[in-house]
């Protein structure tokens, strides 16, 4: 949560047809993982053989190196727009990722306490070009698919993306941000098909 840029594996490994995503700083140090939870044998062979997949309810845990849980993300089974519960590993809620808009740019709205904290606008989907901002609309961070500041030798630009976190956020809106940011592939754009 200290680190300025964070990068993320999009090649989840296949753990027993559970996706895990690692999680690197700046230097290529794998700073954690972001696992999905809760997966039973059934549900399993269902996402293998359907796209049902995006009605049912996932749950990731973002993990330190250490493989302690810092955050759970619950997107429950939807029906047109994506929303995602952020919450401590204790079950204490933090906020929600709301998706905005069905039709055009897609927005997601970062909200905690019933209040707006925040916002990700894709700017450009297809070129994972993300901006994130507060409540006052100031862009806090973004995220791309490159970034000049990455050691070359240790990531190739297909398989990552980065997340700049611009100064050091307060909460709730950081861990918001870092949730949106790891999840982005995962809970937001899975059912990216009649989007791009």
């Amino acid at each position: 949560f200290s680190e300025p840029v964070l990068v993320v594996n999009q090649k989840a490994k296949l753990i027993e047809l559970t996706n895990e995503y690692e999680v690197f700083d700046q230097h290529g140090n794998r700073i954690g993982t972001v696992t999905e939870i809760g997966q039973s044998a059934l549900k399993k062979a269902m996402r293998f053989v359907s796209s049902l997949d995006q009605f049912m309810t996932h749950r990731l845990e973002i993990r330190d190196a250490y493989g302690t849980p810092q955050l759970v993300l619950t997107r429950p089974a939807k029906v047109f727009k994506s929303r995602v519960v952020v919450s401590r590993p204790d079950g204490s809620e933090i906020g929600e990722i709301v998706q905005q808009n069905v039709f055009g740019k897609i927005n997601f709205a970062m909200n905690a306490n019933g209040q707006q904290v925040g916002a990700i606008k894709a700017e450009n989907w297809r070129a994972w070009n993300f901006a994130i901002v507060d409540h006052a609309d100031n862009e806090v961070a973004r995220i791309t698919k490159t970034w000049e500041g990455l050691a070359k030798t240790m990531f190739t630009t297909a398989d990552n993306y980065v997340l700049q976190i611009h100064y050091q956020l307060p909460e709730p809106l950081l861990s918001l941000v870092v949730a949106t940011a790891l999840t982005v592939d995962t809970a937001l754009k899975q059912d990216s098909r009649g989007w791009n």
